[in-house]
């Protein structure tokens, strides 16, 4: 071995021994945090990570390197272990399964490592993930674990967003567009299309809470009859159970097997029936406020597109542009500089030019067109009353 790669080695062989012994004292720190079976768990993982950390100072001391003392646990080994104490080790094992899973493969294509090291990194991750369902797998969830690419919605808050952004885009589009084309001013505009927006949003969550509520009340109508059903005739669910295996290609003696098996649990039974008899899953029957808030939020995204030209120019004509800051020569009282009248005398604020009939303001002393001397007119030459 040449001498950059015997080093390369001393500096990988460090750096796996730092890992497992961070991973020792993390799984060590929650059997302290645990009490019974489970502590033991730990305690038996904690004593595997050892002896992987014994295994690479074997390989640093054959090398004729040096051995690291023990160092102070990582940053994350003493958060980790602080949340398993103070709250729950059903708190952290997500965290630590995930890590587990990505390094699951550290040691596969390792020479250097022992027989059976790749192995135990994979079964880390198994028995964590047992330790998380509690004693009693849910396949489904930990095939979701091992698969988390697959994607589905079972709240109903995914068809109620894409209906929400294509009616608040369609909707609100022709409400916007009515006013544009009736010739009112931008601000009404914009106003019709807030008011849109928001009564529109309102409305699409009310009827989407609504219409959740009473499929899932269905659905759990339809699953109360088949318990009641399963409780007063197991024979009849039984045969039915029998009927549907032997329908998927099983043959008699399998599906009634397989039936008895089933039957001998009423939850998975009912769970099963519900499945296979209902067509209904159990665990998603649907979310009454998630479909609602969904169809607001998506509601209001589509048709806030519709307002945001208005709303840009809004901004630009009230803020870009800057205002003067104008009262009415006639009584005085603060006006928009954008008015033509006073909102309160009707007094002209948009006077023109004696000589050329320019349109002037009240503060100019002189016509910016012909020069004409206005100041010896003010406030005669600056407006007149309307009418």
């Amino acid at each position: 071995m040449s001498p950059s790669k015997d080093t390369e080695s001393v500096r990988r062989w460090r750096a796996l021994l730092a890992s497992e012994r961070d991973a020792a004292v993390l799984y060590s720190r929650l059997a302290d945090a645990e009490s019974g079976e489970r502590q033991q768990i730990f305690r038996e993982l904690a004593d595997i990570e050892r002896k992987h950390a014994a295994h690479w100072e074997g390989k640093l001391r054959a090398a004729g390197a040096a051995v690291p003392p023990p160092g102070k646990p990582s940053l994350r080994t003493r958060l980790l272990g602080i949340a398993a104490r103070q709250l729950s080790t059903g708190t952290v094992l997500p965290l630590i399964e995930r890590a587990e899973q990505a390094d699951a493969s550290v040691y596969d294509e390792d020479p250097d490592a022992a027989p059976g090291m790749a192995a135990d990194e994979r079964g880390h991750a198994k028995i964590i993930g047992r330790l998380i369902e509690g004693g009693r797998p849910n396949p489904r969830r930990q095939i979701g674990r091992q698969e988390p690419w697959h994607r589905g919605d079972r709240s109903g808050a995914l068809r109620a967003s894409v209906f929400g952004v294509s009616d608040g885009l369609v909707s609100n589009t022709a409400l916007v567009m009515g006013f544009a084309g009736s010739g009112t001013s931008r601000t009404v505009t914009l106003l019709a299309g807030i008011a849109g927006l928001l009564a529109g949003s309102f409305s699409m969550a009310a009827g989407e809470y609504i219409s959740m509520s009473s499929q899932r009340e269905m659905y759990q109508r339809e699953i109360s009859l088949e318990a009641a059903e399963l409780a007063e005739k197991p024979e009849e669910e039984h045969a039915e159970l029998v009927l549907i295996y032997r329908a998927k290609g099983l043959e008699r003696a399998d599906a009634e097997r397989m039936a008895d098996r089933i039957m001998a649990d009423r939850g998975v039974a009912l769970d099963t029936l519900a499945r296979e008899e209902l067509g209904l899953n159990p665990e998603a029957l649907g979310s009454p406020w998630g479909a609602a808030v969904s169809s607001l939020l998506a509601f209001a995204i589509g048709a806030f597109v519709v307002v945001v030209p208005y709303l840009i120019g809004a901004i630009l004509y009230f803020v870009v542009r800057e205002p003067l800051h104008l009262s009415c020569p006639q009584c005085g009282r603060s006006v928009n500089p954008h008015f033509n009248f006073c909102p309160g005398c009707q007094f002209n604020l948009r006077p023109t030019c004696p000589q050329c009939r320019r349109a002037i303001r009240p503060e100019d002393r002189f016509c910016p067109q012909c020069g004409f001397t206005l100041a010896s007119n003010a406030p005669s030459a600056v407006g007149a009353q309307k009418g």
